[in-house]
């Protein structure tokens, strides 16, 4: 889906030359006549609304007006402002009051593209870098997520009424759907906001150290424990402890942490009183937990403590319209830190993701963007950086560029000088000087391959024993070896040596 625009101006000409500028971009444009009108879509379709093309002066309500109404709302898109020759001044004070960009009247349709692009790649960046800080502190939400299809809807609308309660989840779902964001959102929107949010890969954990890391050690507690530790628990305590891919827990730590959970207390190993803890616990799963049960693999009554509050995560297949805008977050925050300039995706590469059946779910197609980007040569990702998505959806495929055709090797004519440009020596010619005659080495074979080196240096040596009449010192000063190597060199190649 194209991305939309509101462009608001009072001017009908003026609106109407700016609607097909910019549909021309590739963008979705809707309009808007006044401030009034401008904020009523914005109310109505603000999570539809990436961008506002504003008008600065305007009857009624203003554009400074509307981008003062604009930091109320939920949602709040960049806006660039239009103003006229002369009032620099005006665009000034709408850049102080939030506007992303100002542009003169009339601009130009390269100078409107540039800032339209511009400020849609860094309300991507600040939205991702928005995400990133709500996450690391415990306040992300559900309108953090990229999760407007259908399916997920049930998703957000259980997570919320989980958020308002204590009630235990258990989040279901499979391998890279977004579990630990969904938990992550929970938290955000419940009274524990802010506070810890810990998370324990159970299938990561050592199974001899289970207890220690869930509910800490004392000194001494078992060889090695040369310090006190606090478990996760602890560490968990006032906020939200998330234990990611419960099905991996041992039992014996099964039975512990029901305890944890009926008690609201926990055991640390070798300690000799339990320690009160408060938490708000959020387990996850990839795996069918009833199955598990039934093999005598799950506690049962662990299980049915765990399974108070179950959401299921539909996998990427099931929500293929969420790819769109998926793609083009992991676009924005790789580009980034790739430090490449990339302005979205190819409205064909995008046709192509969303066919695609993603049996890796979301971590899969992060994965193929951040391999796309780096692949990108121009200032958008098109087909051609997803060569294993486009072999196996039908109607794509992969244009890759020609290899250079390989260089016939040049026909050989007779002896040359080394260094002639573009021709293979046949004879490495070497000057005698003092107007003496050149003196050669053959370069290559009698097939005309070229010779081994130890077979040329075998020839130099043979050559330096008949110019310096086997004075072996001088002959070894010549060649930059020592007499010993000259010796063994000399022995290697049955030639005699002789004594100076």
């Amino acid at each position: 889906m194209a991305k939309r625009v509101l462009v608001v101006d009072d001017d009908p000409a003026q609106r109407r030359i700016l609607e097909e500028t910019i549909k021309r971009f590739g963008y979705s444009v809707v309009s808007a006549e006044s401030g009034d009108q401008a904020l009523e879509i914005l109310q109505a379709e603000g999570q539809d609304i990436q961008l506002l093309l504003l008008d600065l002066v305007m009857p009624g309500t203003d554009g400074m007006a509307v981008l003062a109404a604009i930091k109320t709302l939920p949602k709040k898109p960049p806006a660039i402002v239009q103003t006229a020759h002369g009032s620099i001044d005006a665009a000034i004070s709408a850049m102080r009051a939030g506007a992303a960009d100002f542009v003169v009247k009339p601009v130009s349709p390269e100078r409107l593209e540039v800032s339209i692009k511009n400020a849609l790649r860094i309300e991507a960046l600040q939205g991702e870098l928005t995400r990133m800080k709500a996450s690391h502190g415990g306040e992300l939400s559900f309108d953090d997520l990229i999760a407007g299809s259908e399916t997920m809807a049930r998703v957000v609308e259980l997570g919320k009424r989980a958020a308002n309660s204590q009630i235990p989840v258990l989040i279901e779902g499979e391998s890279g759907v977004g579990k630990e964001l969904v938990a992550r959102a929970i938290q955000g929107e419940s009274d524990r906001a802010g506070k810890p949010f810990v998370t324990v890969n159970c299938g990561a954990i050592p199974e001899n150290l289970v207890e220690s890391i869930l509910f800490g050690h004392e000194k001494g507690a078992f060889t090695g424990a040369t310090e006190k530790r606090i478990g996760k628990f602890q560490e968990a305590d006032g906020g939200t402890l998330f234990l990611d891919e419960i099905g991996e827990l041992p039992l014996e730590a099964q039975v512990k942490l029901l305890r944890a959970l009926q008690e609201g207390e926990i055991d640390p190993v070798g300690g000799k009183q339990p320690v009160k803890v408060d938490i708000r616990l959020i387990s996850a799963t990839n795996q069918d937990l009833i199955k598990l049960v039934q093999e005598g693999r799950f506690r049962e009554d662990l299980y049915y403590r765990l399974n108070v509050f179950p959401i299921w995560v539909p996998p990427l297949r099931e929500r293929l319209e969420d790819v769109p805008e998926l793609a083009r977050h992991f676009a924005a925050r790789f580009a980034s830190e790739e430090s490449k300039q990339i302005d979205g995706l190819e409205p064909e590469a995008i046709s192509m993701l969303s066919r695609y059946s993603w049996p890796g779910n979301i971590r899969q197609l992060e994965n193929a963007m951040f391999r796309a980007v780096v692949l990108a040569d121009g200032d958008t990702v098109g087909v051609n950086e997803f060569p294993q998505i486009a072999a196996h959806v039908e109607g794509y495929s992969v244009t890759v560029p020609p290899a250079p055709a390989p260089k016939k090797p040049p026909q050989i004519e007779g002896p040359v000088v080394l260094g002639d440009s573009g021709r293979t020596p046949a004879t490495i010619h070497i000057p005698a000087g003092n107007g003496r005659d050149a003196v050669g080495i053959p370069a290559l074979s009698d097939s005309g391959d070229i010779r081994p080196l130890e077979a040329i240096e075998a020839d130099m040596i043979r050559l330096a024993f008949g110019r310096y009449r086997g004075r072996m010192t001088e002959i070894a000063k010549k060649l930059g070896i020592g007499r010993s190597t000259l010796y063994r060199k000399m022995r290697e190649i049955g030639l005699e040596a002789r004594i100076g």
